[in-house]
């Protein structure tokens, strides 16, 4: 099928909005269309992710049906235009060879946006080649329902300052409408209309997308055909566990399931790697370690885990890749999720019994903070035990958790929830 995107060549000012868009929804178009007309851009290009190489053919089907919702989504819009760039792209698709891509096409004079979230702007660094990206586009940094606003600026500021980049901070509508929402409720029978355009709506039905349980779906089948590749068999059997786990705690917190499934999925996707290959990709990401990783290199896996599932895995949730990034160390204030990944890997059903286990299982499902609290004494204290370096991260973490149950002075936390 013929790129669409021809018309761009003679812009001044063009939008990059990228994502799965698995589906595309209000969110979505909303965030382009507020995007546009607060830069003044001429064009908003939005471009489906791709997928790595060694994709299978239920893979290309999935791909086409992303594209052609898409497309159906932003047909209405004249400022809107669809490109398969990267779903055509052999190999690993980065945004820098995308940037690269359009650059070719455009004017000299054509300015780039890239269209990011406001909290994910520190994972720009993680990406291929970022210096080089900051130079040839610019960012439009978006906010997401339920983030402080104040907080976001000064990281930003900073990050802009450190970093010599062009960005640019924008508010959109509070739209908190999710792709992984909709999937759900298509699996449950419930309503979908008004989340998302109607000619999406019935591409959905008509197709029968999403119906099946989110672990059956292609892009689960995807993951795990590739784990079985990359992962010892007992290892592979671990995040099956810790997936399952994860999506247990998190129906019983009111997190995202199928997030939970997912980084529980993927959190060990780089535990196996060879210590050669380990530092390979850490040099090639620009993963920078420090003294205690460098004396221990298997604290690096979780890190590089989210550069890995970003990238050969196409996760670009920062929700997931955070999970998956600190799931070893742990890290003060953590997110719901990332609590219940830390957990889930600490207490799934195959683990060999250890101190506090029980008790940890048994918190878990009662005071989420409490259980990281024992999670991370017991962690910290078998490695000292061991004559291992302990990470300043999870020092961090185990003092954050400690003053929390100590200010509080309580059974309860903020994570607690009454069993009837």
């Amino acid at each position: 099928m013929r790129d669409e995107i021809l018309d761009i060549k003679n812009c001044g000012k063009i939008a990059v909005m990228g994502g799965t868009f698995d589906p595309i929804h209000y969110g979505h178009l909303v965030t382009a269309e507020t995007v546009r007309v607060k830069i003044n851009a001429e064009k908003v290009i939005f471009i489906p992710t791709g997928r790595p190489p060694h994709k299978d053919n239920k893979m290309v089907g999935y791909d086409e049906h992303r594209y052609l919702m898409t497309v159906l989504a932003t047909s209405n819009n004249p400022y809107f235009s669809v490109s398969r760039m990267e779903i055509d792209r052999p190999g690993l698709t980065y945004t820098i060879d995308t940037i690269k891509n359009l650059k070719k096409i455009c004017s000299d004079k054509t300015e780039i946006y890239f269209i990011t979230g406001a909290d994910a702007i520190n994972e720009i660094l993680t990406w291929k080649d970022p210096e080089e990206l900051f130079k040839i586009c610019n960012f439009v940094a978006v906010t997401r329902p339920g983030y402080d606003k104040d907080k976001l600026l000064a990281t930003l500021k900073g990050f802009e300052k450190k970093y010599k980049i062009n960005l640019i901070f924008i508010e959109v509508p509070a739209l908190s409408i999710s792709s992984t929402d909709i999937r759900n409720r298509v699996v449950e029978d419930k309503p979908i209309k008004y989340l998302l355009p109607d000619e999406v709506e019935q591409y959905i039905k008509k197709y029968n997308l999403y119906k099946t349980s989110f672990k059956k779906r292609p892009l689960f089948n995807f993951i795990n055909q590739n784990l079985h590749g990359v992962l010892k068999p007992t290892r592979f059997e671990h995040t099956q566990n810790v997936a399952v786990e994860a999506a247990n705690l998190a129906k019983f917190w009111g997190a995202d399931v199928e997030k939970a499934y997912t980084a529980g999925l993927l959190h060990d996707c780089a535990k196996d790697f060879p210590p050669e290959k380990t530092l390979e990709l850490c040099q090639k990401y620009d993963i920078e370690l420090d003294d205690v990783m460098k004396h221990q290199l298997d604290l690096v896996h979780s890190f590089l885990g989210a550069v890995i599932a970003q990238n050969d895995y196409l996760i670009n949730d920062i929700e997931i890749l955070n999970a998956i990034k600190y799931h070893t160390t742990g890290k003060p204030e953590m997110s719901l999720l990332e609590k219940i990944i830390y957990i889930a890997d600490v207490i799934e059903p195959a683990r060999k019994p250890y101190k506090g286990l029980e008790e940890i299982r048994k918190l878990s499902y009662e005071n989420l903070d409490k259980a990281m609290y024992i999670a991370l004494n017991s962690t910290i204290d078998y490695n000292r035990e061991k004559l291992r370096m302990i990470h300043s991260l999870s020092l961090s973490a185990l003092n954050y958790y400690e003053n929390c149950m100590r200010k509080n002075n309580r059974k309860t936390s903020d994570y607690t929830k009454t069993i009837k």
